[in-house]
């Protein structure tokens, strides 16, 4: 924490904010006014650690967009603004690339208190490189700045194209910025706008689930965080100024949007590219942008989802056989460009019309078959496309096709772990096609009573 602000100072820069009187920057907020503007936004830009060269870029686009919202915008770098009185006067605060302890603890505590009452956060970037001590401050931006490799380009993923700040955005968004990496994964505690394709530059170090945009309810109020706006270009780019804008409508409660947390499941293939995926051995998927579908080709090979290490989840997909054709689902293998990697340290989910009941559809191949009364009942035919949910949970793999489970295994092999490991689709070779639609994956919590390995404790 800071030592606290003498109380004489505070004293009057609360008189000054309450009478609307000028001031320096260093005590009073300052700030337009604008035209019919009926709601007021306070920017707040304090560092106490390094110290963005954008601040004022970011500062002057904040007004703009203000302005084109009817909203007039204050900004200080004095934090004895945070007094439960002056902060009353504010839809949101922007927290704009602010840096270190920044608060001291009564200031903390005001600020908690606007938010309880309704009020709205927005941070900007550096935002989460701030107030590490302050566990509150921890959960409202959501997750806190770990490091950074240099600035590049990348591709964002837009998630979610239904909230302000990512409506008019492409689902790919090329852009260059300085791309933060994240102490935690916030996925299961916030609503995640847009994530960043780790395949597209080199330093990101969150196992390709990588959030860099979301918004949340928290503690009463609205909080919206973008990983995005470190360079200065960034404020001229209307682009990124939509999404600033979005994320400012949102924080202020001009505009309402659906922010629970994402718990449901994720396409992991957009039916356009093969983004996160990588090719082991010979042979390949094509990807079929008109119907959204990956067909086989050649092989044997091994098109393996190396943008995420998985340890609980649920893989559900959509698969199809022309005929008597050879495909599967690999899980729990480690990474490598191998494909027998797969087969030797992993499972294969079998996809085949045809073979001995421990290498057809729905078995474990060659350590269990499938309950083939169930799996009967529940296999379309060739021609049409069947779906797999596949769930793991500690050691244990359930199948289940069409909705019904066909097969409940359990890993007792230390060799073939399924806890940490690596998804993948096999191409048989060039006489089997087999093509993939609607590839969609969700994390579980791990649980109990799942399957563990012999010696590997409760």
């Amino acid at each position: 924490m800071r030592t606290s602000v003498r109380i004489g100072l505070a004293t009057a820069a609360a008189a000054l904010l309450i009478g609307g009187l000028t001031a320096p920057a260093t005590s009073a907020p300052q700030g337009a006014e604008v035209a019919g503007a009926r709601d007021r936004v306070l920017v707040f830009s304090k560092t106490a650690g390094f110290r963005h060269d954008s601040i004022p870029e970011g500062i002057a686009a904040l007004k703009e967009l203000g302005a084109a919202d009817r909203l007039a915008v204050d900004t200080t770098e004095d934090a004895t603004a945070f007094t439960p009185a002056n902060l009353a006067r504010y839809k949101a605060v922007v927290f704009l690339s602010t840096t270190g302890d920044v608060l001291d603890a009564t200031q903390q505590k005001a600020f908690e208190g606007y938010v309880a009452k309704g009020g709205g956060y927005l941070g900007v970037h550096a935002a989460a490189d701030t107030e590490y001590d302050w566990s509150y401050y921890g959960g409202l931006v959501g997750a806190w700045f770990q490091g950074h490799p240099a600035i590049q380009p990348a591709t964002v993923r837009v998630e979610d194209h239904h909230h302000p700040a990512t409506r008019g955005l492409p689902d790919a968004w090329q852009r260059t910025d300085e791309w933060y990496n994240y102490r935690s994964n916030p996925r299961d505690k916030v609503h995640v706008l847009a994530s960043l394709d780790e395949t597209t530059y080199t330093g990101g170090t969150m196992n390709g689930d990588h959030p860099i945009a979301w918004c949340q309810n928290y503690g009463g109020g609205r909080a919206f965080y973008t990983g995005l706006g470190h360079t200065k270009e960034s404020y001229a780019d209307p682009a990124f100024r939509g999404h600033l804008r979005g994320g400012l409508q949102y924080a202020t409660g001009k505009v309402a949007a659906n922010c629970r947390p994402n718990t449901g499941y994720r396409n992991i293939f957009n039916g356009e590219t093969l983004d996160g995926w990588k090719q082991a051995g010979p042979g390949s998927f094509a990807v079929d942008a008109s119907n959204g579908t990956l067909n086989s080709q050649g092989g044997m090979g091994l098109l393996w989802y190396q943008a995420k290490q998985l340890k609980s989840y649920s893989l559900k997909l959509d698969w199809k056989m022309t005929g008597d054709d050879n495909s599967g689902v690999f899980v729990g293998f480690p990474a490598s460009d191998d494909p027998w990697s797969a087969v030797n340290k992993g499972y294969e989910i079998q996809i085949d019309a045809t073979d001995a009941p421990d290498r057809t559809t729905g078995a474990i191949y060659s350590f269990q078959s499938a309950d083939l009364a169930a799996r009967d009942k529940a296999l379309k035919p060739p021609g049409e496309w069947n779906s797999y949910e596949i769930k793991v949970r500690g050691e244990r793999l359930q199948v289940f096709l069409n909705g019904v489970e066909v097969n409940d295994f359990t890993n007792k092999d230390p060799e073939r772990s399924l806890t940490d490991g690596y998804i993948g689709l096999q191409n048989h070779g060039d006489s089997d096609q087999v093509s993939f639609r609607k590839i969609r994956l969700k994390e579980l919590n791990p649980t109990s009573g799942t399957g563990a390995l012999p010696g590997a404790g409760d």
